[in-house]
Formats: C-alpha cells, sequence, structure tokens
C-alpha cells in the first residue's frame, strides 16, 4: 500500500508497534545491567509517551493518559539510575583530562565524585529491578503488548489519511519550538536556564513526532526531524554541562565542611562553565534551522 493512502490509524499502529518493541526488548538489557541498557529503556519509554501526546487526538484519552502515566512513572525510575550513570562517567572523564597523578586530593575527590555516583546508580539499578517486577509493571507491558495491533484508536482515526494527519501534528509541534524559541531572547538571566530546557523538551517531541510521521511524510519529516535532533542535542550538551557544574559546586561545599581541598572541583566547575558555553554558542544557528523548509 502507498504509505501516503493509508488511514491516520493504521500509520500510527504502526509506529507504535516501533516503539512498544523498543521498549520491551530493553527490558532483558537491563536486568541484567548491560552497558548503556538503562539509557535505552529509558529513551523508548520517554519516546513513545511523546508520541501518544503529539498524536492525541486519534487515540482514545482515558487509555492513553493511563498509559502516559504508567510511562512517566517508569521513565522516572531509570531516571535516577541514568542520571547517576551520566554523572559518574562525565566526572570521571573530567577528572582523566583536568587532574594530573600526585594532584592533592584526588583521591576523595574522586571518591566523592565518580565512587559516590556509581555506588547511587547500584542503589538506583535495585529499585529498577524491583519496578521491572511489580504488578504495576507487568500490567502496563501487558496491555502495551495488545496495543501493538489494536491501539485504543478514535473512530475518527480509520477515516482520517494518515498524510493529513501527521502534517498536522508536525505543524503543531514545530509552531510550539518557534514559539519558545522566540520568547527566549526577552527571558530573565534566572529564567532561560529553564526555559531553555523547555525548548529542548519540545524540540525532541517535534523529533519524535517526525520520525513517527517519515514513513508517510518521507524527507519533509526527516529533514525537520534531523534539524529537531540536532536542536535537541546541543541544548541536552548545555543541559548537562550545567546540571553537572552545579552538582560540582555542591559536592565542592561539601568537600569544604568535611576540611577537603576543593581546588580541584573548582578547576572542575570551571571546566563546565567553559562546556556550557561552547554549546550555548551553537544554540543560534541550530533554533534558526528549525524555520528551514
Amino acid at each position: 500500500m502507498n504509505q501516503k493512502s493509508r488511514t491516520a490509524g493504521a500509520a500510527l499502529t504502526a509506529a507504535l508497534r516501533a516503539d512498544i518493541d523498543r521498549l520491551i526488548d530493553a527490558e532483558p538489557d537491563v536486568r541484567a545491567d548491560v552497558e548503556d541498557s538503562v539509557h535505552q529503556m529509558r529513551v523508548a519509554t520517554r519516546r513513545l509517551r511523546s508520541v501518544l501526546r503529539s498524536y492525541k487526538r486519534l487515540l482514545d484519552p482515558d487509555a492513553a493518559n493511563r498509559i502516559r502515566t504508567e510511562l512517566a512513572w517508569l521513565a522516572g525510575i531509570l531516571g535516577v539510575a541514568r542520571d547517576a550513570e551520566v554523572r559518574g562517567a562525565r566526572f570521571a572523564d573530567l577528572l582523566d583530562r583536568y587532574a594530573e597523578k600526585g594532584t592533592p586530593a584526588l583521591k576523595s575527590t574522586r571518591t566523592r565524585l565518580v565512587r559516590a555516583e556509581r555506588d547511587r546508580y547500584r542503589s538506583a539499578h535495585t529499585e529498577i529491578l524491583a519496578a521491572l517486577d511489580s504488578k504495576r509493571y507487568r500490567a502496563m507491558r501487558r496491555e502495551l503488548k495488545g496495543w501493538r495491533k489494536e491501539p485504543p484508536l478514535t473512530e475518527s482515526a480509520s477515516r482520517t489519511p494518515a498524510a493529513e494527519e501527521f502534517d498536522r501534528v508536525l505543524r503543531a509541534d514545530r509552531k510550539r519550538v518557534r514559539l519558545l524559541v522566540r520568547a527566549e531572547p526577552t527571558a530573565a538571566p534566572a529564567d532561560r536556564v529553564e526555559l531553555l530546557h523547555d525548548i529542548r523538551k519540545s524540540a525532541k517531541r517535534l523529533r519524535y513526532s517526525c520520525e513517527a510521521a517519515a514513513p508517510v511524510l518521507g524527507e519533509v519529516a526527516t529533514g525537520l526531524g534531523g534539524r529537531a535532533k540536532y536542536l535537541q542535542t546541543v541544548l541536552g550538551n548545555h543541559r548537562d554541562a550545567v546540571e553537572s557544574y552545579e552538582a560540582l559546586r555542591a559536592r565542592a561545599a561539601e568537600a569544604h565542611a568535611a576540611g577537603e581541598d576543593v581546588h580541584l572541583y573548582e578547576t572542575l566547575a570551571d571546566a563546565e562553565d567553559t562546556a556550557a558555553g561552547r554549546c550555548l554558542a551553537q544554540y543560534p544557528a541550530a533554533a534558526a534551522a528549525i524555520d528551514k523548509s
């Protein structure tokens, strides 16, 4: 069947099936604690939740909202482990780059930064396993498996052309990003970091709606999705650097209170502040690209 002649319901069912498979297929690796598996399951969870939000007109609202709530619960549990994993890896890399052997307080700094985050990860992974063994998760997984063939579509989903509905969704998601981008120059300095985070989240939503629409809309969707992904990546890197800077300052305060040398913490924090600035320098071009046809 020509993709552009498909109904919106059939096209969304195919997109949901792919996203559900990503989520379910990630579970064994998460249970085995395979490298990057928590990240992959978290992305699959967020991606599915985002698609449900963007294409909500095609779905029964009660069923979609219920699954979105459950996905948010799972993403939150995965996020605790993933955030610790990212911080631990980032701190280890910073120490490798900026701390010379024999640096005073290197051992205590590494313990407070890297080992502490790895301990947080292990504890959080235990919580993930408990969640995956829970009745709540099993009920969600069982319902999603049913959605692979028969998601709770509205009656109009079987009548609306896929190209028409998917194009409408992309225009709405793109408009949301544009409005936030246009508001950013007037934001107060204290509000700017959070507004940039909102722009990133909106760009991610646009990316995922584009990827769902790609089989129907082709290059129109893939091109816009690629630009949304770039904006998301630029602002994601900026967010990571800002959060790392803030965490380093907090750990430095803890170290100072414990009577430890904090010079190395300050060096690493300065490096993250510089990294955040480099990322932010890429933002204007990435944001402008969303307006390209």
